[in-house]
C-alpha cells in the first residue's frame, strides 16, 4: 500500500496508529532517481513500514542556488515508487507547505561544528545547518528507527551521524552505496540540466577519483605524493573544480600515520551545474 499525506497533522495522527516498531526514513527532496529508489527498496526489505519524505526543503539553498527551478515531480515520484513493487507499506509525506515543517515563528537551528567547514561547507554558508535543521524535524514528525542516506554526499552522512550521535536521538543511521550511471557518472537529480555534451565533460569527475584512487591503491600514501601532485596540479588551475581533496573518511581532516581509509572527494561546475562524487579506499600511510 502507498499513501500519500500533504499535511504533518493527517500524518501525525496516523502515524500514532502504527504498531510496528521496524519503521525505515528516507528522506528526500523529490524527482527521484535509481539512486533514491534504491534506497527505498533496501528500507522495504529491513522495515515493516516505510517512510519517504518529498520536501524542497528552502533553509539548505543559497540565495544564488536554484531552490525556485529545483524540479518538483510528485506524480512522476510516485509514479516511481509504485513501479518497485513493494509488498509493504509505503508512506509518502510531501507537505503542501514549507509552514508544514518550518511553522510561523519558527526560529531554530542546529549547527553541527567541525565537519561542516570545508568541502560543500566553504562554498555553500549555512547549508548543513539547513540539512541538519530539516533531518532533525523529518525525524522528530516520523520517528523511524533506522533512516537511510546515500554515501554521494558524503559529507552530508557524516554530519547526519554526528548530529544523531550528539543529540542521542534514537535513529539508526544507514549510508547506502552510489548509484551511477553505466558510464560511471554518480545519479544525481542536477544531471538532467546537461546537454549530451556537458554529460561527456563531467565523466571527467569520476574518471578523476578513479585516477587517484588507482595511485592510493597501488603506493603508500606518502609515496604517491608525486604522482598525485602532477594529477593535481593542472586541477587547481582549472576554475571548473571547486574542491578536489583526500581526506580521513571518518572526520574529513588531512590524512594522518593513523588514517585508514580515505574518501576522495570532488565537486565539478559543468556550465551552470554543480556536480559532486566521492569514492572510499582504504590506505598505507607509509610503508
Amino acid at each position: 500500500m502507498i499513501k500519500l499525506f500533504n499535511k504533518v497533522n493527517e500524518f501525525k495522527e496516523y502515524r500514532k496508529s502504527l504498531t510496528s516498531k521496524s519503521i525505515g526514513l528516507v528522506p528526500t527532496m523529490g524527482n527521484l532517481h535509481s539512486g533514491h529508489l534504491s534506497l527505498i527498496s533496501q528500507s522495504a526489505l529491513e522495515n515493516e513500514v516505510t517512510i519517504v519524505t518529498i520536501f524542497v526543503n528552502p533553509l539548505q539553498f543559497g540565495p544564488n542556488e536554484d531552490f525556485d527551478k529545483y524540479p518538483r515531480t510528485l506524480e512522476q515520484d510516485i509514479q516511481k515508487i509504485e513501479s518497485l513493487s513493494i509488498d509493504r507499506d509505503i508512506l509518502i509525506l510531501s507537505p503542501s507547505d514549507p509552514k508544514e515543517i518550518y511553522p510561523d515563528n519558527f526560529s531554530t537551528t542546529i549547527s553541527i561544528k567541525g565537519l561542516t567547514e570545508n568541502l560543500c561547507g566553504a562554498s555553500r554558508p549555512g547549508h548543513f545547518d539547513g540539512v541538519t535543521t530539516v533531518v532533525y524535524q523529518l525525524f522528530k514528525i516520523a520517528a523511524p528507527k533506522t533512516a537511510y542516506f546515500g554515501q554521494k554526499d558524503f559529507q552530508q552522512q557524516l554530519v547526519i551521524k554526528k548530529m544523531v550521535n550528539d543529540l542521542d536521538l534514537p535513529v539508526e543511521v544507514k549510508t547506502m552505496p552510489i548509484v551511477r550511471e553505466e558510464s560511471g557518472l554518480a545519479k544525481s537529480s542536477r544531471n538532467q540540466y546537461l546537454s549530451d555534451q556537458q554529460i561527456l565533460e563531467a565523466l571527467e569527475l569520476n574518471q578523476t577519483l578513479n585516477k587517484i584512487s588507482d595511485i592510493l591503491t597501488n603506493q603508500t600514501y606518502l609515496d604517491a605524493s608525486i604522482d598525485l601532485n602532477s594529477l593535481l596540479e593542472p586541477i587547481i588551475k582549472d576554475s571548473r573544480w571547486e574542491y578536489l581533496e583526500i581526506l580521513d573518511s571518518e572526520n574529513l581532516q588531512e590524512i594522518t600515520p593513523k588514517t585508514n581509509s580515505a574518501v576522495i572527494l570532488g565537486a565539478l561546475k559543468i556550465g551552470s551545474t554543480r556536480l559532486i562524487d566521492n569514492q572510499v579506499t582504504k590506505i598505507q600511510y607509509a610503508r
